[in-house]
């Protein structure tokens, strides 16, 4: 097809006219545009868009071609085009999503297959081997042990029931594997997190506490816009992040138990909770089962404490409302890097 195609980098801001194109080229694949994208790179020719891509973040999504064009190279020069944009914006380390049936063609973009939720979706990123590498890295630090645990926190902020969590595990394993989740989209920073996770973690033996990854509830956050119906989004979310543990990361530690608090207050970590045990214990893998273990929540003056409880009243009553909830060296923490008159946000999951 002998047309003259030119390539664009817009914010989907500024150019309003590209995203209505791009979201009617989208929905011819069955595919929805994803709000969150910072910028849309589009293909136009013959006085109409033929291709888009967008990019948040270090994610790829929203890839779409016209039907007339794809058979040709476009596909391609597309696929050129989005990462260069993101090697200069400097995000060379690249994910991306996509329906099963066209892993061979971003294939073709560089991309390998890291996880697949069967027939829905499939997560690639643009290296064969960094996920290898990471669990390699893992692997060195394996203990060996009959009953060897996993917790995965958030600590936003780390609580007594956090550090109620990790003895109980730690006591009932051989040994036990901690990671903090690196994602900043919490009230406080991860750097602040995994310190207080580090400090809290001290005095209890046979711990290993390990820095998070975007392997390990990361950005990579399931793209809605594969699904018509929105309602399994958290699930599918939850099956990728938990297909990563069970065939990757927890081979690579020799976990087989995987510890968690019950959630009597977020849908989304209850959700998560349940999803937990279906795809560790129950979905065909070729991964060895991981037994969940849902530990009751500590409580105080007879309420469950939770991260969600603490940051509230941080906000509203400051430092002396939280004594009680926290442990000596996060109330250190926090004292020491913000201020008790600082407006803190409250929203957000528990995610344990």
């Amino acid at each position: 097809m002998n047309i003259d195609l030119k390539f664009f980098a817009v914010r989907p801001e500024d150019a309003p006219d590209d995203v209505a194109e791009a979201r009617d080229l989208l929905a011819t694949s069955g595919l929805d545009f994803d709000n969150h994208i910072e910028l849309l790179v589009v293909c136009r020719g013959d006085g109409r868009l033929v291709a888009c891509a967008g990019l948040d973040h270090n994610i790829i999504k929203c890839v779409a071609v016209a039907r007339e064009f794809r058979g040709d190279s476009l596909s391609l020069r597309l696929g050129s085009e989005i990462i260069s944009v993101a090697a200069q914006m400097g995000r060379f380390r690249l994910f991306l999503y996509s329906m099963p049936h066209n892993r061979h063609l971003f294939r073709g973009w560089g991309f390998y297959p890291l996880v697949e939720v069967p027939g829905v979706v499939i997560l690639m990123e643009n290296s064969p081997l960094a996920l290898q590498r990471y669990c390699d890295s893992l692997r060195s630090q394996r203990v060996a042990g009959e009953r060897i645990g996993c917790a995965v926190l958030n600590a936003n902020p780390f609580t007594l029931g956090h550090q109620y969590l990790l003895e109980r595990a730690a006591a009932e394993c051989d040994w036990l594997h901690v990671f903090v989740v690196k994602e900043d989209a919490s009230t406080f920073s991860y750097a602040d997190r995994f310190a207080m996770v580090a400090d809290g973690v001290k005095k209890i033996p046979k711990v290993t506490l390990h820095p998070g990854s975007e392997y390990i509830i990361s950005r990579a956050t399931f793209p809605g816009y594969f699904l018509k119906d929105k309602k399994p989004i958290a699930h599918i979310r939850a099956a990728i992040d938990l297909l990563l543990f069970r065939d990757h990361i927890a081979p690579a530690l020799a976990i087989n138990h995987r510890y968690v608090g019950t959630e009597p207050f977020d849908s989304v970590t209850k959700l998560y909770n349940a999803d937990m045990e279906y795809w560790l214990q129950r979905a065909p893998s070729r991964a060895p089962v991981i037994k969940v273990v849902e530990v009751q929540r500590t409580s105080m003056d007879g309420n469950a404490i939770s991260a969600s409880a603490v940051r509230q009243l941080l906000s509203q009553c400051g430092m002396h409302s939280i004594e009680k909830l926290v442990p000596a060296t996060t109330l250190e923490i926090l004292e020491r890097t913000y201020s008790a008159k600082s407006q803190l946000a409250v929203a957000g999951d528990d995610q344990t």
